[in-house]
């Protein structure tokens, strides 16, 4: 294990997108576990600090604005400049790696294999640690707390539960809105789905977040659905708490998703081009058997994936590409042509699983 000082301080950097902040909580917890008497901050873009709300492994939080000049970034560098006994960056890009280089007397991060850059920065880290391709997410950043000495703990810390508004009986919740087009169901499978839901007895609750295009298309999507109680953003620890407390939560690959499986409620995920092998959500007790490329349905712990295969018109599902067109507002067949009959079948065996393992009637 890298020495440290009685009482280190560490900084975690992860200038990334929320759901990606979520599953760097694995290895801020590996690095807690290992030097409990440290004091672990994390370096993040602003309006991504509230999914590591309350939680606590972290002692502090500083943040960036994700389009910032190079000013900004040099203020950020002397307030952090070797502030800390360890700075890790969880990426390989060029300002990640030099906020932990300058934040850290010992650093840590990830580096490409070869070129120019990358030679300077297998110098300029203590640790540097190769990438490797094909791993999910959590067991990538967990190579990060291994290559330290620190065994690596693989569970995604969600923010703490606060109390939230409620349905007097028991509910699902839906999350309809991914960031972007290309992740997106039809409105005519989730007012589908809903409707289901309500028929299997359960009240039926949609979130959003807190974006004005995400609230324009809600309201295409929820418009005249009757059996749709809307909520308006929530504070991540009352989003966890709400969707910790229901039956059943469903959602497109989106950080919504991401908190839902680490919570531990039954969640079903809609998956079109992206790899759950890389990206698939990870279950409250670990990600015990690694998600298949692509399957109808695939079950791991609390969380079952629904994927449509038979629809990718280059039959290579997961593509891995931005939709069908290959940009951020692109249509996915794989995702148009989703039935509900197919997530209707994640939903049933996941409350049927629930109902066995808890021995008791959920709905």
């Amino acid at each position: 294990m890298i020495a440290l000082p009685v009482r280190p301080r560490i900084l975690v950097v992860a200038l990334r997108r929320l759901g990606d902040v979520l599953l760097t909580t694995p290895l801020i917890r590996s690095c807690k576990h290992a030097w409990p008497d440290a004091a672990i901050d994390a370096l993040v873009f602003r309006g991504t600090e509230g999914i590591l709300e309350g939680n606590p492994d972290i002692a502090g939080v500083l943040t960036l604005p994700e389009r910032t000049s190079a000013g900004e970034s040099l203020a950020l560098l002397r307030k952090v400049w070797r502030a800390y006994d360890l700075a890790i960056s969880t990426q390989s890009g060029d300002r990640p790696t030099l906020f932990a280089w300058g934040g850290g007397r010992r650093s840590a991060g990830f580096v490409e294999s070869s070129g120019l850059i990358t030679r300077v920065k297998r110098f300029a880290l203590t640790v540097p640690v190769p990438i490797v391709g094909g791993v999910h997410r959590v067991a990538e950043v967990l190579r990060l707390a291994e290559a330290l000495g620190a065994p690596g703990i693989a569970e995604v810390v969600p923010p703490k539960a606060q109390p939230a508004r409620k349905p007097d009986r028991p509910y699902a919740v839906i999350h309809a809105a991914p960031m972007f087009r290309y992740k997106r169901w039809t409105a005519e499978g989730w007012r589908a789905l809903a409707t289901a839901l309500a028929e299997r007895g359960l009240a039926v609750v949609a979130t959003t977040g807190p974006g004005e295009d995400e609230r324009r298309y809600l309201d295409h999507v929820w418009g005249g659905a009757a059996d749709v109680q809307r909520l308006g953003p929530l504070p991540w620890g009352e989003l966890a708490g709400l969707i910790g407390g229901a039956q059943l939560y469903a959602g497109p690959d989106t950080s919504v998703t991401h908190l839902a499986a680490a919570t531990g409620t039954p969640t079903v995920a809609l998956y079109g081009p992206t790899d759950p092998r890389l990206w698939g959500p990870w279950p409250a007790a670990g990600l015990s058997e690694p998600w298949a490329a692509a399957g109808t349905v695939q079950s791991r712990g609390n969380v079952w994936l629904v994927q449509n295969p038979p629809a990718c018109p280059w039959s290579i599902l997961p593509c891995q590409q931005e939709g069908c067109e290959r940009h951020l507002d692109s249509y996915s067949r794989c995702l148009d042509e989703l039935h509900v009959s197919q997530v209707l079948s994640a939903v049933d065996a996941a409350l049927a699983a629930t109902v066995a393992r808890r021995g008791e009637r959920r709905y």
